[in-house]
């Protein structure tokens, strides 16, 4: 999966699973169920709600009757925290190391590094103010003012 996929298929998967009302064991909801939702591949559901389990946000039971369930409610998850679990705006790529001797190669990677780092730092603050709930109310405040990204796909 690439590293532009993980963020899209966290913060829908927590979604699904709060719509289900998926908070303990008894409501887990399995792999296949959550990729037919996205749609993807159940591997690429389990190595994304891997990373939300390791950052705390859901519990996951492996074998047949396994699933995921959320950790918090969906108004205590903020899509920065969905961010960094599934590791930032990595998708953005990291700089070339550079040629030995340019001056522009041996001073470019550090600033686009920079740079980088102030992406990262404004998504995370713009995403700090939506929750999971959001994401799954009519037309929430948070996002109020915002048409869908002209390069996402949208169901009609």
């Amino acid at each position: 999966m690439s590293d532009s996929q993980r963020f899209p298929v966290a913060a829908h998967t927590l979604a699904y699973l709060a719509h289900k009302g998926a908070y303990g064991p008894g409501e887990a909801a399995p792999s296949a169920v959550l990729a037919a939702s996205v749609p993807t591949n159940p591997v690429v559901v389990r190595r994304v709600t891997a990373l939300l389990a390791k950052a705390g946000l859901i519990a996951t039971r492996p074998g047949a009757s396994g699933g995921a369930w959320l950790l918090h409610r969906p108004e205590d998850i903020s899509m920065d925290t969905v961010l960094r679990a599934v590791n930032g705006c990595a998708h953005l790529g990291s700089p070339p190391a550079g040629a030995k001797g340019c001056p522009i190669s041996e001073h470019i990677p550090r600033q686009v590094a920079k740079a980088l780092t102030a992406a990262d730092e404004a998504a995370g603050h713009a995403l700090s103010k939506i929750t999971i709930a959001d994401l799954l109310a009519e037309d929430p405040p948070s996002l109020a003012g915002y048409a869908p990204h002209s390069s996402c796909p949208v169901a009609a």
